[in-house]
């Protein structure tokens, strides 16, 4: 509906997945995962309200849709969201507190190598911009920081990354979550 969809797009084929966009809650039949992408969470929640997929959605991820949620993503599945609109309504799935664009503004915007624990190889290259910050966590699997701060985080079926990895030409966590979505544990 909005945001870095064609990138994940992209980036989710050449890591061998077939893809559709979901805009309606009828598209949600069938799926194996899902992509929460980076953009405006703000505006992201309120289309996924306004065409009836908010609930939906919800409902599905909690019943084990296979989620990578980046940058906005990780804002939309967050429990507690700091510096969001009063009326921002997220899907409150993930415990974790957030800061909107806590790295700062789009000029403050960096490339960071991050080690991600069961990320074989070498280090992976986050690319972040007017990224969430990551301020408090609960019942999480944190599987990458920087600087102290998670970035990346595992919760069952869920990957949130604080980063844009569709925007770093390396698939490795695409694969990993093409794997995720294709198994049903």
């Amino acid at each position: 509906m909005q945001g870095a969809f064609a990138e994940h797009v992209r980036a989710l084929e050449g890591a061998g997945a077939r893809t559709r966009l979901v805009r309606t809650r009828e598209d949600l039949e069938g799926l194996d995962g899902i992509v929460l992408p980076g953009g405006e969470s703000t505006t992201m929640t309120m289309l996924m309200e306004r065409v009836g997929l908010l609930e939906p959605l919800r409902d599905a991820i909690r019943g084990g849709l296979a989620t990578l949620a980046t940058c906005a993503g990780m804002i939309v599945l967050a429990k507690d969201v700091t510096d969001g609109m009063a009326e921002q309504q997220g899907l409150g799935l993930l415990d974790i507190g957030v800061r909107r664009n806590g790295y700062g503004r789009q000029v403050d915007s960096f490339e960071a190598p991050l080690h991600i624990d069961g990320l074989n190889g070498k280090t992976f290259p986050g690319v972040f911009i007017r990224a969430p910050l990551v301020e408090r966590t609960g019942d999480v699997e944190v599987i990458a920081s920087h600087d102290g701060r998670p970035v990346a985080i595992r919760h069952h079926r869920i990957l949130a990354l604080g980063f844009h990895p569709e925007l770093s030409g390396d698939l490795r966590l695409h694969r990993e979550f093409v794997r995720l979505a294709a198994s049903r544990n």
